[in-house]
């Protein structure tokens, strides 16, 4: 199982969603949509050109053969094939695609890390992973190890509100 996150903030956002959606399902297996939601970009993204317009994000969980250095390199690629312009870390994106989990373990492989060292830090991340892998369990040692999606969304207290909303858009499955 694998699950990655999405988002674009640049141009036509819900036709990169799409795109990248339809993409995958040639490397993905078993494939499920969470909902889709906007959020504002991080305070550190603002800071940007271009960075006034929120993101929005997904998740999408599905099957994989693609060892997991494959599967990032494949990610990446089509990124590229979709549109994404490079504009440095915190810059605006026309498709962001993350590894946010692969398995039930960690993975650190070269830059790769999984779980995705922000995942637990990112509500827009994390509640669309919920919609998608409710049952999966944080393998990191330390104070959220064990614990589901939904435990740690209470334990943090995210939700949906001001900065984070639903869009009412939908992927069929």
């Amino acid at each position: 199982m694998v699950i990655l996150g999405l988002g674009s903030n640049v141009g036509e956002r819900e036709a990169y969603l799409r795109a990248a959606v339809g993409r995958l399902r040639g490397i993905l297996t078993d494939v499920t949509l969470s909902r889709v939601l906007e959020s504002k970009a991080l305070p550190c993204q603002r800071k940007q050109p271009g960075m006034d317009r929120p993101f929005l994000n997904m998740a999408v969980r599905g099957q994989t053969t693609l060892e997991p250095l494959e599967l990032l390199a494949a990610i990446k690629q089509m990124e590229r094939e979709l549109g994404r312009v490079e504009r440095g870390v915190w810059g605006p994106r026309e498709i962001d695609i993350d590894i946010l989990a692969m398995g039930c373990g960690e993975i650190g492989e070269g830059s790769l890390v999984v779980p995705h060292r922000e995942l637990l830090n990112r509500d827009f991340a994390l509640i669309p992973f919920n919609d998608v892998a409710a049952e999966w369990r944080y393998p990191v040692e330390g104070e959220y190890q064990g614990l589901s999606p939904a435990e740690i969304i209470t334990r943090k207290r995210y939700a949906i509100g001001e900065d984070l909303r639903e869009t009412g858009l939908g992927f069929d499955d």
